[in-house]
């Protein structure tokens, strides 16, 4: 007599994990680092100042007349705001059926929305984007770091990054009146970073009461001017790397994450995820780039 096997029975149940799976990246290391204000417009102003240089002749006669110094103003700079949004529309059936994995398709699909306007944003705030005011037809663009950063800069020439090149970065924001502690660089860069033959010579300052622990990794960075923490960036380009003053840079938000739903069409629901931002660099000289790697 053949032997019944599951080919031949009918209505053998599914076998689907109530999960998914994702590991598209998510982290945004610059968003998570900086600090986070607030705009009152859709161009977000600021002021920054500098002392005069120091005056090696700066000694006066005895009883001499008060003679007034030349002062200098300060210089206000701003940014436009930039609306980044998704879009989801989902079927009224599609949000009851049941389904494995999450409880309705709207609520899956807004989590993933909001994850990858986060990593728009990331991308945006990190490239060398132009600011544009926009008109009536153009979106708003903000201006990203690389933009900003003039005064301390480092040029490849399209050469790898190299470790003379970090410290001459580091030093330039230091000279600048910046106290950098992140070194962003892409998971590219990382590993160059990781070469670094400094880093295994450098020693991290320990109790006398144990033994000092020699750096291995390029996770901390033992520059002349502080310790330096390397992280990497999967939204940054392998162009760019950035010595950064986290204290002097932010993310301005005009309108935080909102999600609103839109008006109804038909036998579906239509859900606008936005968020309206800008970023502030307070003084860009407390900060470096390193620009033109390969």
């Amino acid at each position: 007599m053949a032997t019944y096997k599951t080919y031949d029975t009918i209505g053998i149940r599914e076998d689907l994990q109530d999960a998914i799976y994702d590991i598209s990246p998510t982290t945004t290391p610059f968003m998570s680092t900086v600090g986070r204000t607030k705009a009152k417009s859709t161009y977000h102003e600021w002021q920054t100042d500098s002392l005069a240089d120091v005056n090696l002749a700066n000694a006066q006669v005895e009883g001499a007349d008060a003679t007034s110094a030349v002062l200098t103003p300060t210089t206000r700079v701003g940014n436009y705001t930039q609306i980044s949004d998704k879009v989801i529309q989902v079927s009224t059936t599609d949000d009851v059926v049941d389904k494995a994995g999450r409880s309705t398709e709207t609520a899956y699909q807004l989590s993933k929305a909001s994850a990858e306007i986060k990593r728009d944003m990331e991308s945006i705030l990190l490239s060398d984007q132009a600011q544009d005011a926009g008109g009536t037809a153009t979106a708003r663009k903000l201006g990203g770091l690389a933009s900003w950063i003039t005064t301390n800069t480092v040029d490849t020439a399209g050469g790898a990054l190299t470790e003379d090149m970090l410290k001459e970065a580091v030093l330039k924001a230091y000279n600048s009146g910046g106290e950098p502690d992140v070194l962003l660089v892409s998971p590219a860069n990382k590993q160059v970073v990781s070469t670094f033959a400094g880093i295994a010579e450098q020693r991290y300052q320990a109790p006398k009461s144990s033994p000092t622990t020699i750096i291995g990794t390029a996770d901390v960075y033992l520059s002349d001017f502080g310790s330096v923490n390397v992280v990497p960036d999967r939204f940054l380009s392998n162009d760019y790397s950035y010595v950064l003053d986290p204290s002097m840079a932010s993310v301005a938000y005009l309108r935080p994450f909102k999600s609103q739903k839109l008006a109804k069409m038909g036998d579906s629901e239509k859900h606008l995820l936005n968020v309206e931002y800008t970023l502030v660099v307070n003084n860009e000289s407390a900060h470096a780039m390193m620009s033109d790697e390969t």
